[in-house]
């Protein structure tokens, strides 16, 4: 049987290829052997994600032709990742792409920062903001004069409280999506959502089309169910899917479940424009392939004026492909571990039957200080405020980053709460290490894959401003600094938490 999960054909690993900058060699340096710069063309492409682990590779002839080298050429290409780890074959199945046995893998430690930690270290692993007060203690006051009532019931709700699900399906309903309460279940922040999803949808074995990058711990999630991740690359920059690849992973692989974030992508910041969604919606329909989007980032539009797509259930009336999944841990505060469903009747109450197993039902306390948020308009005049927040961190970080470290290179994104950073060939397994050194918890690219990719990569979220994401910058650029000078960062893999 083929270990390989998805394929990349000969003409687009050319056009990848030839897209790599060629930096210019110094005086008396020689350039490698075109076998080797084949090679390299081809692991670097793994290592940053725009090929797939586990992609198979065209065949030694077709890719010759495209690229107009010998067939010798990209044998020996090919027998050198094959040397190297990441190339493995089977006679009768072809060759695909791996990461050597060794390397970081996106899959364990991902434990916060401790707190006897945080007066020493600058935690850029978390990608979530403070509260935003007053409202979390107005929140919490409201909730507490609306809970007798509640108080002499069982307490549990497995759909969710019916005035908070009431509540989200009218805010559904105002963004023409047109939504009945019975159409909604409040979980457990998103992860609950999500993890409950992949349960009734995905059993063990089944593959999962990802995007890559993706969210760290959702594909941690997903690792720990047993399923067989599908990755797909993102488009360039900030334009988010690339709807060819999308197309040809439904259609080949033919995954029981997709998940994507549409709005300003976590890590990359990508905002999906209304073709794509349309598109990715029919091409899921087609496949049979239930479409899991996660909305979590969509209220953190960062710059006025900004047009927000319809919402990708918008382009699902009959709701038989889209499942969105929402909460309040980004938008409103991360402690506030409120989420939501939104899918066809049928499928909340098997959601709802199945959470007899899992956790009976959401802490009444937090349904009811969220729906006081949302009934009163305090959570439109939080989120203004986190908003606000998140601009003035997001400015402070990126004008800090491009004075200490000009190499790295990047795209601001219009909302949402990350930067992904290509760190100038740099490890960012090692750069993760070497900032724990320095006072700095950032984490690397290969948290973001499947199976080692992005080695070239970190991801900084905006929660730090001013003097301290200066010093954040400083901190990046000493770290930067100790990787290329070859220090021994010793054999314990890098260990950061993500959000």
């Amino acid at each position: 049987m083929a270990q390989w999960t998805s394929a990349v054909g000969a003409a687009q690993l050319a056009r990848l290829l030839n897209s790599q900058q060629e930096r210019p060699a110094g005086p008396g340096t020689r350039r490698p052997p075109a076998y080797r710069a084949l090679a390299d063309g081809i692991r670097l492409l793994v290592l940053e994600g725009r090929v797939p682990v586990a992609a198979r590779l065209p065949a030694e002839r077709e890719l010759a032709l495209s690229l107009s080298v010998s067939r010798t050429t990209v044998a020996a290409a090919y027998e050198a990742l094959r040397a190297e780890g990441f190339l493995e074959s089977r006679r009768g199945a072809g060759s695909w792409t791996a990461v050597p046995a060794g390397n970081p893998l996106p899959a364990r430690g991902l434990e916060p920062l401790p707190p006897e930690a945080l007066g020493s270290v600058i935690d850029l692993g978390c990608a979530a903001l403070p509260a935003p007060e007053p409202w979390l203690t107005r929140a919490v006051q409201g909730a507490l004069e609306e809970l007798p009532p509640y108080a002499h019931t069982h307490g549990d709700y497995p759909a969710g409280l019916p005035a908070l699900r009431s509540m989200i399906a009218e805010r559904y309903t105002a963004r023409g999506i047109p939504t009945m309460p019975e159409q909604i279940m409040v979980t457990t922040g998103a992860m609950g959502a999500i993890d409950a999803i992949c349960h009734l949808f995905a059993g063990r074995g089944e593959r999962i089309a990802v995007e890559s990058p993706s969210y760290a711990n959702i594909l941690q999630l997903m690792r720990e169910a047993g399923a067989r991740l599908v990755p797909v690359a993102m488009a360039e920059g900030l334009a988010g899917w690339d709807m060819d690849r999308w197309r040809q992973v439904l259609r080949d692989a033919a995954p029981r479940l997709a998940y994507v974030v549409a709005d300003f992508h976590n890590p990359t910041g990508a905002l999906a424009d209304e073709s794509r969604r349309r598109g990715l919606v029919e091409a899921a329909r087609s496949a049979g392939t239930v479409l899991v989007v996660d909305e979590t980032m969509s209220e953190l539009h960062l710059e006025d004026g900004l047009d927000m797509p319809r919402p990708v259930c918008g382009f699902d009336p009959a709701g038989s492909t889209v499942i969105t999944v929402g909460s309040a841990s980004k938008a409103f505060w991360a402690g506030m571990r409120i989420g939501w469903v939104r899918a066809a009747p049928d499928v909340i109450r098997s959601l709802v039957a199945a959470r007899a197993y899992a956790d009976l039902g959401t802490p009444v306390l937090e349904q009811l200080a969220v729906n006081w948020l949302l009934s009163t308009g305090g959570w439109e005049q939080a989120v203004d405020i986190r908003r606000g927040q998140a601009r003035e961190n997001r400015n402070a970080l990126v004008a800090a980053v491009r004075r200490e470290l000009p190499g790295w290179e990047f795209s601001v994104p219009r909302g949402g709460l990350t930067l992904w950073v290509r760190t100038g060939g740099l490890s960012g397994s090692r750069l993760a290490e070497m900032g724990e050194r320095v006072g700095v918890r950032v984490p690397s690219g290969p948290r973001f894959g499947v199976d080692g990719a992005f080695e070239g990569y970190v991801r900084l979220p905006f929660t730090v401003g001013g003097a301290v994401a200066e010093e954040a910058a400083v901190r990046l650029a000493a770290a930067a600094r100790l990787v290329e000078s070859g220090a021994s960062t010793g054999n314990e893999a890098p260990r950061t938490f993500v959000a």
